[in-house]
């Protein structure tokens, strides 16, 4: 499976985990980032972003994204350093990056580590490179909604032959190998299993056709939707980008989503502002994030199954056109 990773992305190396958010608090501990220091997190995510740092003791510092990506705003960052902050973990929000040359840039700049939450983003490449494969690590995600899933499942893929073996040790007791009981570093059991591995590696068999798939979902709602003006899509480069799910953006996203819920369409609201949930507003009470705020109360999430019939997406598509009278 980790073989086949590697192949897909273009990575040197890959370690699976158990899940997407150990992933990411491995990825801070091989990368050395102690305890009471900060990392970067855009301000629209899934809650692991953030929660991948708490757990290990280390303050995930907001940061608002940009309207156009929904990515982490550079800008806003760059104000947001202090002497503590020793990484950026930048969130390729649905299979979308901004310049991954900038982001690159910025983190060499200043000095700071790049951790990359690809969970969305199998599949989406950023001028020919796969997301993920920029930074000194990148994290994904293998539970039940993703591209391809092995029930719960991560994985981190770099470059760095050091890394990858402080990695290895890491998840499993800080040991060289398995059945070798000397631990001489520290280390825990965040280790991936043989039977997901083996249904991994028939998922990855159809990421290809999935791919295909994903991008063509997404056209045909782009194509039946766009022209209704209380509607509005994120410019999305499918040529480069696989979209995990077709996310529209509406002034009434609860009233649209239990309208199709009678209509026996399923929907979901796209997450939160971090900032908004109740574990970190209090520290974030008297700070505005504009654009994740605006976004997140915007958002909704359409079907997107890669196993969605064209005559499914016309019906879904029709139903959200009589709600809006279009």
């Amino acid at each position: 499976m980790e073989e086949e990773i590697c192949r897909y992305t273009g990575a040197k190396y890959c370690v699976m985990t158990n899940n997407g958010t150990v992933s990411l608090t491995l990825a801070l501990l091989a990368l050395g980032v102690k305890p009471l220091s900060e990392v970067l997190v855009p301000n629209l995510t899934m809650i692991a972003t953030p929660n991948s740092a708490v757990l290990i003791g280390i303050k995930p510092v907001l940061v608002d994204v940009e309207k156009d990506t929904l990515c982490l705003d550079l800008e806003k960052a760059q104000k947001a350093i202090t002497k503590r902050t020793k990484a950026v973990i930048y969130v390729s929000c649905n299979g979308r990056s901004d310049d991954m040359r900038k982001v690159t840039k910025f983190c060499h700049d200043n000095n700071l580590q790049l951790i990359e939450d690809a969970a969305q983003s199998l599949g989406s490449f950023w001028q020919g490179k796969h997301l993920g494969t920029f930074g000194s690590l990148g994290s994904f995600s293998f539970s039940v909604p993703k591209i391809i899933t092995t029930g719960q499942g991560g994985a981190l893929v770099t470059d760095d032959r050091e890394l990858y073996k402080k990695i290895k040790r890491l998840k499993d007791f800080g040991r060289d190998q398995g059945g070798n009981d000397i631990h001489d570093s520290w280390g825990w059991n965040f280790k991936f299993t043989d039977l997901q591995a083996v249904i991994g590696l028939e998922q990855m068999k159809k990421l290809k056709t999935r791919v295909i798939r994903k991008k063509q979902i997404y056209r045909k709602y782009y194509q039946l939707l766009s022209g209704i003006k209380k509607i509005q899509f994120i410019a999305t480069d499918l040529e480069n980008t696989t979209p995990w799910f077709v996310d529209i953006y509406v002034n009434d996203p609860d009233n649209l989503l239990e309208y199709l819920k009678k209509k026996g369409i399923g929907s979901r609201r796209i997450y939160p502002a971090i900032s908004s949930q109740k574990i970190y507003k209090n520290e974030y009470k008297n700070k505005k994030f504009a654009q994740s705020e605006k976004i997140a109360g915007k958002g909704l999430w359409l079907p997107s199954s890669s196993n969605l019939t064209d005559s499914e997406i016309n019906h879904i598509a029709k139903t959200i056109q009589r709600h809006y009278n279009a």
